[in-house]
């Protein structure tokens, strides 16, 4: 052994110490199931063994050791040991996802950072209470979900529903009946882009000419 590998034993008050070392700054398979274990660390649950079993049926294949390890940690770090926690843009698309697409992890995770955001977790249910109008046509539930909007105190959703409620009837027409115009605005779409390749009354070139002439 060279005496780097002596020191370190030595060192080591238990083998978990070996462990958590070797472990450091590297993938874990536990790295999914961190902010499960640190929900259940702030509800009081520090028996390791106890969370490892409740996490090995949601699809944890690592060892004990490691939520061992993870635990001890946490019991010996003068601060709180929490796990990463997700970026804006993975929230926002576990929200906008079919609850029955997300994958244990991220249903876990998920419910971890609503646990923590109150707001969130209201505009979460609102965007899936939608979600569901609009692939289940059931525009008649439009009132009710306007009205349960304007109880929370959601200022970007309330602009939302403001807009909505200007155009009730056809927004409730666009969540009930089967017909879409999103064929014709797309051809609008394509011929308005025409007409700029070829600098006509919508080239970007003549708005230009506009702009300066007005200004």
């Amino acid at each position: 052994m060279t005496s780097r590998t002596v020191k370190l034993f030595a060192d080591a008050a238990t083998p978990e110490d070996l462990f958590q070392r070797q472990w450091q700054g590297r993938p874990s398979k536990l790295d999914a199931f961190k902010s499960y274990l640190d929900d259940r660390w702030n509800q009081g649950c520090t028996n390791a063994w106890r969370v490892w079993e409740e996490i090995v049926p949601l699809g944890y294949q690592g060892s004990y050791q490691r939520v061992r390890a993870y635990f001890r940690e946490k019991r010996l770090s003068p601060g709180p040991v929490t796990a990463r926690p997700p970026s804006p843009r993975v929230v926002a698309g576990w929200i906008l996802r079919r609850p029955e697409s997300l994958n244990e992890t991220e249903h876990l995770r998920l419910k971890a950072v609503l646990v923590h955001c109150p707001e969130l977790d209201a505009l979460t249910g609102h965007v899936r209470s939608f979600g569901q109008m609009l692939t289940e046509r059931q525009g008649d539930r439009l009132p009710q979900w306007l009205d349960a909007v304007r109880q929370d105190e959601l200022p970007g959703l309330h602009t939302l529903a403001a807009g909505i409620d200007r155009d009730r009837d056809a927004v409730i027409a666009g969540l009930t009946l089967p017909w879409s115009s999103g064929v014709v605005e797309g051809h609008v779409n394509r011929i308005k882009m025409l007409k700029r390749q070829m600098s006509g009354r919508a080239g970007f070139h003549l708005l230009r000419k506009r702009v300066l002439l007005y200004s």
